[in-house]
């Protein structure tokens, strides 16, 4: 305290002009109308900016439950799509309110570890066993396809990329639907892969979209690609094409896990036929 004092004292005139000053404006603006309009403006510009920066930080900061909330939003929203439905014909002539049967759900999942730069490239996401998810199943995001998941346990599965040397998808050219399958080019490029075994009358253009046929984990028109190179295979009876991913695999944040509703229906039925031939 006594020091306090001491130091009030050695500097009293530098308070005592700090005291005037202060008053001073404070008179000046609180009895001129500009000047305080002028004060008012200024404080209210320099508080908004203040509550821009905290907002802003506040956004920052929630990002993660933002983007939780997108993917689960995206996930309602394509299980609502008229292709994750069939009609169920028999019942038609039933009950007219139970036509649309579920053929395809959706579980939306959250990549947490992702390769790109291997020959046989997989993905890990936080959705497992518990949450639905099994082998077989198909991966896309908002972009395309993204592969399929080959191991699964209580809380986590494994996804064998696009960008894998053994993955394989049936696929089609959007404008005159001439089937063919995807896979990685040779070159291990991520941006690019092969659609093969195209019949040569398919006559594609340079640009065209590829989506998925619908015969394999996917469901009918999800994007792929586009053409954007020609190569003729040997013998020409077919057609291999050079198709640029729609799918940036380096920046997969968000997926959702197609669970096809026939899948083991309709394996089963095509291993009796194989068995057959």
């Amino acid at each position: 305290m006594r020091n306090l004092l001491i130091f009030i004292t050695k500097y009293n005139a530098f308070f005592l002009f700090l005291i005037f000053e202060v008053s001073s404006i404070i008179i000046y603006v609180k009895y001129n109308a500009f000047q305080k309009a002028s004060v008012i403006n200024s404080s209210n510009e320099v508080t908004g900016r203040m509550y821009s920066q905290i907002n802003g930080l506040y956004d920052y900061l929630s990002l993660k439950e933002v983007n939780d909330s997108l993917a689960r939003e995206n996930a309602r929203l394509r299980n609502q799509q008229k292709s994750s439905f069939y009609i169920d014909t028999i019942a038609k002539h039933k009950i007219t309110d139970t036509i649309y049967k579920t053929q395809y759900e959706y579980i939306d999942a959250k990549v947490i570890n992702n390769s790109t730069n291997h020959s046989y490239n997989y993905i890990t996401i936080n959705r497992g066993r518990k949450d639905g998810i099994a082998v077989g199943m198909g991966v896309i995001c908002s972009s395309g396809i993204v592969g399929k998941v080959v191991n699964v346990t209580d809380h986590l599965a494994n996804v064998q990329s696009l960008l894998n040397k053994d993955t394989r998808f049936s696929v089609m050219l959007s404008k005159n639907r001439e089937i063919g399958y995807i896979r990685w080019g040779d070159d291990l490029d991520p941006t690019k892969g092969l659609l093969m075994d195209v019949p040569n009358s398919a006559q594609p253009k340079l640009g065209e979209l590829v989506v998925t046929s619908g015969y394999s984990l996917f469901p009918v028109g999800i994007p792929v690609g586009k053409v954007s190179n020609l190569h003729p295979k040997g013998g020409g009876i077919s057609l291999n094409m050079e198709v640029t991913f729609s799918v940036d695999f380096s920046k997969l944040q968000y997926v959702d896990v197609v669970d096809y509703k026939f899948a083991q229906e309709q394996a089963g039925l095509e291993a009796l036929q194989k068995k057959d031939d």
